[in-house]
């Protein structure tokens, strides 16, 4: 089985690293070939979230390619594969989740980090089918430990019982900052995972400096395993019954202003460093 890092990590990106708007020097340097954009994201955030996964099935090789063209620490988050969870039940969808990881997933090592499954925004919390979801995601593949995480976009999921089933079955859930999917911050897992969606065009770093210093302070609090004291908690008893241990914690500018994401990212890990 592969060793994992010490825990209390933290990784802050964005979603993909192929984008029109990064181009030019708002992130990439002018004339940046197109190859090179893995390689230098990679170089200045500490994570990324792969997207594209979403809906196309990589070759291993491709895997392996990824995996070659970033630096020792860095993390890949990878959204699995839209089969697999675009369902009106979830248990339905056993064959997608194996062909997702018979794909070559493994071949990451030490930088996959966790695999996001996101739901339809229809798909209202059922406990029977959410469970015998979870129960199809492996503990492990090639002898690689795996994080899972849910990403629920139904109101219905912002709820004690629904929480207690995730813990139950060690997933996280997305916290999510955003206008349209529902807000839920309860840990359900030894990590968290936030993806933030409100960045602004009219902000040089996306989100405001306080507002950043304040997602920082939250981060600090969530790696030393407490619980930010200014995020709403669902069932902060079942948040307690985690205890205290360091955590990991992954940081996925999405969505927003797409184009100020890497500036956010950036920024966060700026804070983080001591550096801002």
């Amino acid at each position: 089985m592969a060793t994992r890092r010490r825990s209390g990590q933290a990784h802050i990106g964005i979603g993909g690293w192929s984008f029109e708007g990064w181009r030019g020097g708002a992130f990439y340097p002018p004339g940046l070939r197109a190859s090179q954009e893995l390689p230098y994201a990679s170089q200045h955030l500490s994570g990324l979230e792969i997207n594209s996964t979403f809906y196309t099935t990589p070759k291993p090789e491709t895997w392996a390619r990824w995996a070659a063209e970033v630096p020792p620490g860095f993390v890949f988050s990878v959204k699995a594969h839209r089969m697999a969870t675009l369902r009106r039940e979830l248990a339905s969808g056993a064959e997608s989740v194996t062909h997702f990881f018979a794909s070559g997933i493994t071949q990451l090592g030490a930088h996959l980090g966790p695999i996001v499954w996101q739901l339809r925004p229809t798909y209202a919390f059922n406990a029977s089918d959410v469970e015998l979801f979870l129960a199809l995601l492996p503990d492990e593949v090639d002898g690689l430990r795996l994080r899972h995480v849910l990403e629920p976009r139904h109101p219905s999921f912002a709820c004690a019982d629904y929480l207690a089933l995730a813990r139950a079955y060690g997933v996280a859930t997305v916290a999510t900052d955003s206008t349209d999917f529902p807000n839920v911050f309860d840990p359900t897992a030894g990590f968290i995972y936030a993806r933030l969606m409100r960045s602004q065009a009219d902000c040089a770093t996306g989100y405001t400096q306080p507002d950043l210093a304040q997602w920082a302070e939250r981060v600090r609090t969530w790696q030393q395993g407490g619980l930010p004291a200014d995020l709403p908690l669902i069932d902060a008893d079942g948040a307690r019954q985690l205890g205290r241990a360091r955590r990991d914690v992954f940081v996925q500018f999405i969505s927003g202003a797409k184009a100020r994401n890497p500036a956010a990212a950036q920024a966060l890990i700026g804070l983080l460093d001591g550096a801002g």
